[in-house]
């Protein structure tokens, strides 16, 4: 269980690249969607995000007791979880994916208010929600913008 934490949690070794590996894993998920996840229908979209959050929620939670810290530099699967969500229903338009990253990221990294609160529940749970909510945020702001223009 432990390996496979380890990889789940670090999304396949990506959380151990030395520079910005929550930055890369996010890149990752927008060229999944671009040329595969936006295909999905909503609701096995929603699906595939509910397991993902699930089973980070777990992973993290175990890997983070494992190496004996709250939320390691090394656990990118809350990155992905939430990129895949910042991006839900958006077209595959390099302009949307670009702008749901950037603003994703942007998001997570401030930690804007309630983001930060978030991060203080216990374990995998505080590990994902905070990224979960960045997410929402960004998705939030893309979608006001689209329908706006």
């Amino acid at each position: 269980m432990n390996t496979f934490s380890k990889v789940t949690a670090t999304f396949f070794g990506v959380g151990y690249v030395p520079l910005a590996p929550g930055t890369i894993t996010s890149a990752i998920i927008v060229l999944l969607y671009k040329f595969f996840l936006y295909k999905l229908s909503w609701p096995v979209y929603l699906l595939l995000f509910f397991l993902l959050f699930v089973l980070g929620t777990f992973v993290a939670d175990v890997y983070s007791r494992m190496v004996k810290k709250d939320d390691p530099r090394t656990v990118v699967i809350d990155e992905a979880a939430g990129q895949f969500i910042a991006m839900f229903l958006l077209g595959p338009q390099w302009t949307l994916c670009t702008a749901s990253f950037l603003l994703f990221r942007l998001f997570d990294i401030l930690k804007p208010f309630p983001i930060k609160k978030v991060e203080s529940f216990p374990g995998g749970l505080g590990i994902m929600l905070d990224d979960i909510v960045a997410a929402i945020f960004a998705g939030i702001l893309i979608n006001l913008f689209l329908l706006l223009t």
